[in-house]
């Protein structure tokens, strides 16, 4: 698509995903601009223009929206009866508000997901109100253990409890003040999968290479693309995400996350409606990454391939594991000797453990075994707990 002028993509939120787009949107001769909280946060440094206010401050919106022909999501924490009203008066959002809005509660997601024939695991929902007896009735459908997750805002682990007993149930509920929560059954899996997919304004659906992902304390840590599954798992999901992007009517990039079961069986996990830390691998692995392919789609320039360059792929996440202000220089300028390796370093001045920092990405031959690249990359990052 050729312009008289450049095009201006405007991102709600200014973390890493945000940060990422920058070498996909230079390439495409892009702008972009970001609305974030803070001017540390990492987008701020790559951005052409920043509008200092929460993700979810709608003011904030309506002065990125003056900034931008079109505007699209790093992160799922908005107001969404707020961008309505901007919606209305002629704002452009990609994906649209009605595209985002069965996914950002995990209890609308679900119930999405059934309504139209995609693989979910057995759920209930809970909120305060109900009897003993109704509690007890609804989880009594699942067994035990179960998965009790918070319906909102929920990311990297947090808002997502494992439960065994009555007693785990009833002391996580309290907890959390009796708020609306969804129970899942939970799943004896085999291994986490994950795809990335995109679809264009014009309806066009690319999906990337299933991957392997690896959680530490329910947070990826590790992506292996491809994933060592068999064709017809690769081909379940192939065809869930082209259904799940066509039945929302997205525009965009969005993430899949599945439990594999005995069986082969494929059940859905969660969705992200954005591009995704499982899709991280895409930069150095892809010949279009999940973050050009996102400006892509936004934009309505025709979309990029999604196939690999390189046989196999690894990627780490280089997750906090104490509290400290460092930049951990010494240790990153070991990474970047590793062979094949390209780190990424999300410039973040505070470590706490468990958030995320950076990545390292290694393109690998058919013959090398990916479990000790990743060893090599964690032995030097993680030398407390490795």
């Amino acid at each position: 698509m050729m312009r008289s002028q450049q095009y201006r993509v405007g991102v709600i939120g200014g973390g890493q995903l945000a940060w990422m787009m920058a070498p996909g949107a230079a390439k495409l001769g892009i702008s972009l601009a970001v609305q974030t909280p803070n001017k540390a946060d990492p987008a701020v440094a790559i951005a052409d223009q920043t509008i200092l206010a929460p993700v979810a401050d709608v003011d904030g919106t309506r002065r990125l929206a003056e900034q931008c022909d079109v505007i699209t999501f790093e992160n799922e924490f908005v107001d969404l009866p707020a961008l309505r009203s901007l919606a209305q008066a002629g704002v452009h959002f990609l994906p649209s508000l009605d595209a985002l809005a069965p996914l950002l509660d995990k209890s609308t997601q679900r119930q999405f997901l059934e309504d139209h024939g995609l693989p979910n695991p057995p759920f209930v929902t809970l909120e305060d109100g109900l009897t003993p007896d109704e509690v007890q009735t609804r989880i009594a459908c699942l067994g035990w253990p179960l998965v009790l997750k918070t319906r909102r805002l929920g990311y990297d682990g947090q808002g997502t409890f494992i439960l065994k007993t009555a007693a785990d149930f009833e002391h996580t509920w309290a907890k959390l003040d009796r708020a609306p929560v969804i129970l899942e059954a939970f799943i004896p899996f085999e291994k986490e999968l994950a795809v990335m997919v995109a679809r264009s304004p014009q309806g066009t659906i690319v999906v990337y290479p299933v991957v392997e992902t690896q959680q530490v304390n329910q947070v990826c840590r590790r992506v292996i693309a491809p994933a060592p599954v068999n064709p017809s798992v690769v081909a379940q999901i192939d065809a869930i995400a082209r259904t799940l992007v066509e039945k929302l009517d997205f525009v965009g990039v969005l993430g899949v996350e599945f439990f594999l079961a005995p069986g082969d069986r494929v059940l859905i996990n969660e969705v992200a409606p954005r591009t995704h830390n499982s899709g991280h691998y895409t930069l150095d692995a892809c010949i279009t990454s999940q973050f050009e392919q996102q400006i892509r789609a936004v934009c309505g320039l025709p979309l990029g391939t999604p196939d690999l360059t390189c046989a196999q792929a690894v990627m780490v996440n280089l997750l906090g594991f104490e509290t400290a202000d460092s930049d951990y220089h010494d240790i990153r300028q070991r990474l970047t000797q590793v062979p094949n390796a390209t780190v990424y370093w999300y410039g973040k001045t505070a470590s706490r453990p468990g958030r995320k920092l950076g990545h390292v990405t290694l393109c690998l031959t058919a013959e090398a075994d990916p479990n000790a690249a990743i060893a090599i990359v964690e032995s030097l990052w993680y030398p407390k707990i490795a």
